[in-house]
């Protein structure tokens, strides 16, 4: 397998396990994902890049000056403060059920993600 190859695997893992934790955060907090799905996959996407570029699922949401800095002080990794202590998900992953852009799902499968994304980056 070439450098490429294993880079692209080592992604997909990342990628599935942002995915897996994202479904059990929405059923364990009673939140749903954005009805459209698009926004869904890019967070996802988003979670996933930075916990291999960064070490730390940080939200893509959001511009920062100084990533590393933001990762060392944990307020903006994935769950953020305003989430964990309000119910409250700027980049619309998280949604309660009486936000006008929440869907019914808790669960995207890789597939889905992908065929979002794949023209992003």
């Amino acid at each position: 397998m070439n450098k490429t190859e294993t880079h692209i695997q080592d992604s997909d893992k990342t990628l599935e396990a942002m995915r897996h934790f994202s479904q059990t955060y929405a059923q364990r907090t009673g939140t749903y994902f954005c009805v459209d799905p698009s926004v869904t996959a890019v967070v996802i996407e988003g979670l996933a890049r930075h916990k291999d570029e960064l070490g730390s699922p940080l939200c893509p949401c959001r511009h920062y000056e100084d990533k590393q800095a933001e990762v060392k002080a944990t307020f903006w990794n994935c769950p953020c403060v305003p989430m964990r202590e309000r119910k409250e998900c700027h980049c619309m992953l998280f949604l309660t059920p009486d936000n006008d852009f929440a869907g019914d799902k808790q669960e995207i499968s890789l597939e889905e993600i992908k065929a979002h994304t794949q023209n992003i980056g």
